[in-house]
């Protein structure tokens, strides 16, 4: 019988798709990254979600996270999420901690409960805690790294923090890995080198600040503001998705297929239609769906042929 996750099961298998209901995932800050991820689990039928972030919806959020609206504005991100993950499937059971995760507020979770781990928090000091606790308690874990300031999608990899470049962020928990002697890590990274936001006070959250009431952590006590965009750190969130379902079920790819590395192509020869025999085949096609538009003035294009031979220049047009 089909059900909303029948297109799923067709990739995966029934005895996949059990595991995942069976499933129990942490996400450690559900905004621009984090939401797209819980958005993708729920979405594949993961059956568990504990949600752990103790900010509001903010107007500035809008533009990339998929749990901003001007509705939600002034709301807990982790109530709306709760409410949308419903919508979309009522079975999944959502807990949710409006607590800000740090090394102080650690000891509240137990991560032996948890078959995966997502780290989408944007702090040093919370990120290599929450490493360090999912590593003592043998689960899973997958970290994002910064999303910010960037505008290439196309330029996140999925590896682990030893094989990482160029990001800042990635560089400081590297260092702060080996020091905790931490020896693999998987985190999705860009190589994409950040941008410089622009200077502008009339848009600064520095001096106007336009956060929620009772939001615990103001723009304001920032540094520095990234610049973000609707489609950067959305990806990254979907990626995360990805990878932590691929792993609960154990999927391998169909032999010959890769999907962390594409497959290699050969080189196309310098010539040789008998090589390539689709070649003649496209030019004829190519040359008959021009040939038959109505009105057309062009009978010929220019290095095309119709017949199966070799390709031949169409009659010279007239100048003027």
């Amino acid at each position: 019988m089909q059900d909303q996750y029948s297109r799923t099961q067709l990739l995966l298998g029934k005895e996949a798709m059990e595991k995942l209901h069976n499933s129990r995932v942490a996400v450690f800050g559900i905004g621009g990254v984090g939401g797209y991820t819980v958005e993708a689990l729920a979405r594949s039928g993961v059956g568990a979600l504990d949600l752990i972030d103790d900010d509001k919806v903010c107007l500035t959020n809008v533009n990339r996270q998929i749990f901003a609206t001007r509705k939600t504005v002034g709301q807990y991100k982790v109530d709306v999420a709760e409410q949308r993950i419903h919508e979309i499937d009522p079975n999944i059971k959502v807990t949710t901690y409006k607590i800000f995760f740090t090394p102080e507020t650690q000891d509240q979770f137990d991560f032996t409960q948890y078959d995966y781990v997502v780290d989408a928090i944007d702090t040093v000091t919370g990120k290599i805690a929450l490493v360090v606790k999912a590593k003592e308690a043998g689960t899973p874990i997958i970290c994002a790294m910064g999303a910010g300031n960037k505008m290439d999608p196309t330029r996140f990899e999925v590896t682990d923090i030893y094989k990482t470049s160029v990001c800042p962020l990635a560089k400081v928990m590297r260092t702060e890995c080996r020091k905790r002697k931490i020896k693999h890590l998987k985190v999705v990274y860009s190589k994409e080198p950040a941008m410089t936001p622009i200077e502008d006070d009339s848009i600064s959250c520095k001096y106007h600040c336009i956060c929620p009431p009772g939001t615990q952590r103001k723009c304001t006590i920032r540094r520095s503001v990234p610049g973000s965009n609707a489609f950067v750190p959305s990806v990254a969130g979907l990626i995360i998705g990805g990878e932590v379902v691929k792993d609960l079920v154990g999927f391998v790819p169909p032999e010959g297929l890769s999907l962390t590395h594409p497959q290699k192509t050969k080189k196309r020869p310098a010539a040789g239609p008998s090589v390539f025999p689709d070649r003649r085949v496209c030019r004829q096609t190519v040359f008959l769906f021009v040939t038959a538009v109505p009105g057309s003035p062009h009978r010929h294009l220019p290095g095309c042929s119709s017949s199966f031979g070799r390709s031949r220049p169409g009659p010279a047009r007239p100048r003027g």
